[in-house]
């Protein structure tokens, strides 16, 4: 090996990926329409599933070519941005479709309404899509405050048998509705939106352009001001076509389960929606079952794949409603994305999956709504431990860079992670915070600084340790590799002050005075946080 070369420039990762998967791997050049269509396993055969009913790839096309034509009659076209608030529904697929198909794009944001409000207002979007649980005071501020003059609401149980929900759904349904829901002359069904398009004679279809902005969502605002993240075809699909291997199988069609997790998240668009849909698994639409009766649900439907955060496997373990006996081994493959999970919950979990006879491997996951989701895969037979998040995707170029310079690190320097990929995002709304994190280096190459603080390996595994921008390290830089691993947290049974388990990866403060770095089972992570006792 040159031991000139950087990280990037060596990808030492590629060792793990096998050719047969690297062949199957390639950059589409289509949209998604197309996509979906070319992987399509029938038209007769049923894409999604929804309380209780089956939803054919017919009539997604169909619903969704409706859907472009009534949104032609309402005015919008291309360029236009659609605001949609709805819970993961069929009829969600159905509008980023049909959005595609007009030169739209999905506006989706899930934050205060205050926040939800000024979205609207800055896409000068007349019309918006709620569910009939949209209250009188948020209709009001959205036509007030936003200049909305049409709202389309849906009822959630549109499509699905209300017959067959449990007791457990029909109440975290309830608590949907306020008091008194939204009603009023600006208030239209989804079908009488529907209708509009029924005699629609004009163009619906504009010219295909992969680049054009098709989806946009707001980050949460964990690591500073929610910032709209624009999507296109050719980014939603980068990602995708570099994951549609996974989870497959070649006796049976598996099942992919989607619980509570809201659409107005680029990671459950893209990895946990299109991704099931354009390879060949029926997609579980369960989105009002309450965070703590997931469990519940995993065992009614026994999913093949079940996208997790941290709080779907603790709320698993301690419930205590999985009997000792119950078999996981339906569960093709096991994980958790969005927060960190530190090294005694990844022990705590694994034990578990085995005593219930999983079969798989409980692994972390990392990506970012700006990467286009996911970013890495656990490919290195390595212990998922101490902020492992495994190799980039094959498509994919990762390094490690100096915070606030374009000048890459070597292996165990720990930087800033920055990316180069097909997944990569067009960009945010505003043009200055888009200079700063999508950066043309001297390669040529847009690279995407995530502000993620970690290291890669000398195999080309990468390891974060703290998720947010680098300005929240004091500004002071980072620490080397060989300070961060002196510094060791003596205190046994290191808990969060809450009472806890110890606290993630995801909170180190490099740079800071009161950095604590355990890698010993003292602390039993890697990290702790501020609020943490051993400080």
């Amino acid at each position: 090996m040159n031991c000139d070369k950087k990280p990037s420039e060596e990808r030492r990762w590629m060792q793990y990926y096998p050719e047969m998967m690297l062949r199957m791997i390639q950059k589409p050049d289509c949209t998604v329409w197309e996509y979906l269509e070319r992987h399509c396993p029938g038209m007769d055969v049923a894409a999604i599933h929804y309380y209780g009913e089956d939803i054919t790839w017919k009539t997604v096309f169909e619903e969704s070519e409706k859907c472009a034509k009534s949104l032609k009659a309402m005015g919008f076209g291309e360029g236009d941005q659609i605001p949609v608030f709805f819970r993961l529904v069929p009829n969600f697929i159905y509008l980023l479709l049909a959005a595609e198909k007009i030169g739209a794009s999905l506006l989706c944001r899930d934050n205060t309404l205050l926040e939800n409000v000024e979205a609207v207002s800055k896409a000068d979007a007349k019309a918006i899509f709620a569910h009939d649980f949209l209250s009188k005071k948020e209709m009001k501020a959205y036509c007030e405050n936003a200049g909305v003059k049409k709202i389309i609401l849906l009822d959630p149980m549109y499509y699905g048998d209300p017959k067959t929900l449990p007791d457990y759904i029909k109440a975290s349904l309830d608590e949907y509705y306020p008091r008194v829901t939204a009603a009023g002359d600006c208030i239209m069904n989804w079908d009488k939106f529907l209708s509009l398009g029924e005699y629609y004679v004009g163009k619906v279809e504009v010219e295909k352009d992969l680049s054009r902005p098709l989806f946009r969502a707001y980050t949460s605002g964990s690591t500073g001001p929610s910032k709209q993240v624009i999507h296109c075809a050719n980014s939603i699909l980068g990602t995708i076509c570099q994951m549609n291997f996974y989870g497959g199988a070649d006796d049976f069609r598996p099942t992919w389960m989607v619980t509570c997790l809201p659409p107005a998240l680029v990671a459950v668009v893209v990895s946990m929606v299109l991704l099931p849909l354009s390879s060949n698994k029926l997609l579980i639409m369960d989105p009002f079952v309450d965070p703590e009766d997931v469990d519940l649900e995993m065992m009614r439907y026994r999913p093949n794949g079940w996208p997790m955060i941290p709080m779907f496997i603790e709320m698993i373990m301690r419930n205590g409603r999985v009997p000792d006996d119950y078999d996981m081994s339906h569960l093709l493959a096991a994980g958790a994305g969005c927060e960190a999970v530190n090294n005694n919950q990844l022990d705590r979990v694994q034990s578990f999956l085995e005593k219930h006879n999983c079969k798989a491997r409980f692994t972390v996951g990392y990506g970012s709504s700006e990467g286009g989701s996911n970013l890495t895969f656990q490919m290195a037979p390595k212990a998922i431990h101490n902020g492992n998040v495994g190799v980039p995707m094959p498509l994919n170029d990762m390094g490690v860079f100096k915070p606030g310079t374009q000048e890459e690190l070597g292996y165990n320097e720990m930087g800033e992670i920055c990316t180069s990929g097909p997944g990569n995002m067009l960009g945010y709304d505003r043009r200055s915070a888009t200079a700063k994190t999508l950066q043309t280096h001297a390669d040529g190459k847009i690279w995407l600084h995530t502000g993620d603080i970690g290291y890669v390996d000398e195999d080309g595994v990468f390891y974060v340790l703290n998720r947010g921008a680098a300005h929240r390290f004091g500004g002071k830089g980072v620490k080397k590799m060989d300070e961060i691993k002196g510094i060791s947290c003596e205190v046994k049974n290191c808990k969060y002050h809450d009472g806890s388990d110890c606290c993630t990866a995801g909170h180190i403060q490099v740079g800071t005075q009161n950095a604590k770095t355990s890698t010993d089972t003292a602390c039993e992570t890697f990290q702790c946080c501020d609020g943490c006792s051993c400080k």
